[in-house]
């Protein structure tokens, strides 16, 4: 899985957009899966495992080539590169682009006569500083390059796309808010992002029609829009009960470019595969959750904004509790879930999640908080963690519980914090400088700097160059302030996780309890950073419940008997470790 992240994995082309080829999670290979014949490698077995990993591929218009994003692993470290692969014969990839660290965003023009993409350098990641090439691209090979944006700038661009008549587009934030543009153009400015951090491969957040129209989802915060870019401006469609849309591809064959593809979520809606009809109304495709919701049940986010260090203006969303079978006595204040996201560029999503649903049906409020780096309020906002990581996150978190607490939302008293990954840092952080936290829960989380540049992949080797000061790691760590951790913690982690290594809990584990401080471990087999197996996913959400519910003096109905035996095991010396046999299928 390239840059540990992975992404869009496959892609239809060719004459009909007959051609369908993927890569392989067991092999990572590029194969050829196209109906009606049996599948057919493309690409080169790897000396070792999977050492060769290609993502992101495109298919040439005429059927011939794949142009794909290849990591390889290689005894003196990773190469990125952009290759292309004969559709036809398959066999050994020619290299198209090298020497950059990363590259991403390939997109071939409707004649498949020019190539663009998109490449970038360390210290920065994808969202810090990009730059856009585009050059011929005949029989396999790549003529001379063209730098068409981000050239020698801060500035990131993404996402580059070709229009039928051969011009380029392309999303930057030079403006300071990720804005689309054609050539030095940007055909709706505004302040609103039109793509978000590029964590993944393949993402598109906009959509080009044969008949010139340009169709795109943009927002601010937990705002969303979805609508068409016309005159300079962005005009949005209303499209009930969706406020989400993701992942915008072509509408299918046969309606005329009067529709096009998208996930689209609502804040009572889990995500589904829609079709939009442009002159109004969407179609839904597949729905993720097939069960419908009743409104009673479902807490809906409530934007708030608080004030918080250095005079700064922190965002949120809160979910108060919400289950018809049970009231509050009166006077009584819910117990709250601190949230905070990954990244830490990530961004709480108003959508419907089942996961948050878990803790308000059983008598939890949820502040998902949007730290200072979030995404989705501007370059500026997001910059704004840059050398202040593992502190301006950790203050927002607790500035955004007390602010809460004051408005007579949750209980300042039975308060609890959850992070995973990165926010596992800002989690632990927070329970180390702040007192008015009755317990922690965190999965796969980032306890010592200096480990985690020594064991983390290539995608994230110099994240932290941006985020926190060489001479600050030892202040930064959770794992060197474990001594004044007051509130229990539960631990979680992945045994496969190459982004975050388990030491990494081990590490602040041992920490905490030489400390005093209790400390439960629980590690997993066949989990990497993030869990997807639905039998993980659940069992893990039980043992998360009833930690923090026994830590706020909470009763929640259902049967915990599991959860319970998962936590006394993993009090123990070694904790507890998870060998689920079939391990249920992935989500």
């Amino acid at each position: 899985m390239a840059h540990e992240y992975g992404g869009r994995a496959w892609a239809v082309g060719g004459p009909g957009d007959e051609r369908l080829v993927a890569s392989n999670w067991e092999d990572q290979r590029l194969w050829d899966l196209t109906p009606g014949g049996a599948p057919r490698p493309l690409t080169p077995e790897a000396a070792e495992g999977t050492s060769l990993r290609y993502a992101n591929p495109v298919i040439s218009p005429d059927g011939a080539w794949v142009v794909a994003v290849r990591e390889a692993h290689e005894p003196q470290g990773v190469v990125n590169d952009l290759v292309a692969v004969s559709l036809r014969q398959g066999g050994e990839p020619r290299i198209l682009a090298r020497g950059h660290d990363f590259y991403s965003f390939p997109a071939l023009s409707a004649d498949g006569r020019r190539l663009a993409f998109v490449s970038w350098d360390h210290p920065n990641m994808p969202w810090d500083s990009t730059q856009l090439w585009e050059a011929p691209f005949e029989d396999g090979a790549l003529g001379e390059l063209r730098p068409v944006a981000g050239q020698g700038t801060d500035e990131s661009v993404v996402q580059p796309k070709w229009s039928v008549d051969g011009e380029l587009f392309y999303i930057s934030d030079r403006s300071g808010w990720w804005n689309l543009y054609q050539g030095s153009r940007s055909l709706a400015p505004l302040e609103q992002e039109f793509a978000g951090p590029a964590w993944t491969f393949g993402d598109s957040d906009y959509v080009l029609l044969g008949d010139g129209r340009v169709v795109a989802t943009w927002g601010k915060g937990a705002e969303g829009h979805f609508g068409s870019l016309v005159g300079g401006s962005a005009v949005p469609q209303e499209l009930p009960p969706y406020r989400s849309f993701k992942h915008v591809a072509p509408g299918p064959v046969g309606h005329d470019g009067q529709s096009v593809l998208a996930v689209a979520a609502g804040p009572r809606h889990s995500p589904a595969v829609v079709r939009i009809n442009l002159e109004g109304g969407a179609e839904v495709l597949r729905q993720s959750e097939a069960r419908e919701w009743p409104a009673e049940w479902v807490s809906v986010a409530e934007p708030f904004e608080f004030p918080t260090d250095g005079g700064v203006t922190g965002h949120g969303l809160y979910y108060a509790p919400r289950n018809p079978g049970f009231r509050p006595l009166p006077g009584e204040m819910p117990p709250l879930v601190v949230s905070a996201h990954g990244g830490p560029t990530g961004a709480a999503n108003p959508s419907f999640n089942v996961a948050r649903q878990y803790w308000t049906s059983r008598g939890f409020a949820v502040a998902e908080v949007d730290y200072r780096g979030s995404s989705g309020y501007g370059r500026a906002y997001r910059r704004s963690l840059e050398g202040l990581w593992g502190v301006a996150d950790v203050d927002d978190c607790a500035a955004a519980a007390s602010w809460l607490a004051r408005e007579g939302l949750a209980d300042a008293n039975r308060t609890v914090m959850r992070g995973r990954s990165a926010s596992g840092l800002t989690a632990l952080a927070v329970l180390a400088r702040h007192r008015n936290f009755a317990a922690g829960a965190v999965r796969f989380p980032v306890t010592e700097l200096d480990a985690l540049v020594a064991t983390t992949h290539k995608f994230e080797s110099h994240y932290l160059d941006r985020l926190v000061p060489l001479s600050e790691y030892g202040t930064r760590s959770p794992a060197r302030m474990a001594s004044h951790v007051r509130a229990p913690v539960l631990f979680l982690h992945g045994l496969d996780d190459k982004v975050a290594a388990p030491e990494q809990s081990r590490l602040m584990v041992s920490a905490l309890r030489d400390g005093g401080s209790p400390a439960l471990l629980i590690e997993i087999e066949g989990e990497g950073h993030g869990f997807r197996r639905a039998d993980v996913i659940v069992r893990a959400q039980q043992a998360e419940l009833a930690f923090l519910a026994g830590a706020v003096g909470a009763q929640p109905a259902g049967d915990l008997d599991q959860a319970r035996a998962d936590l006394e095991a993993a009090m123990r010396p070694g904790g507890a470790r998870w060998e689920i046999p079939g391990r249920g299928p992935a989500l």
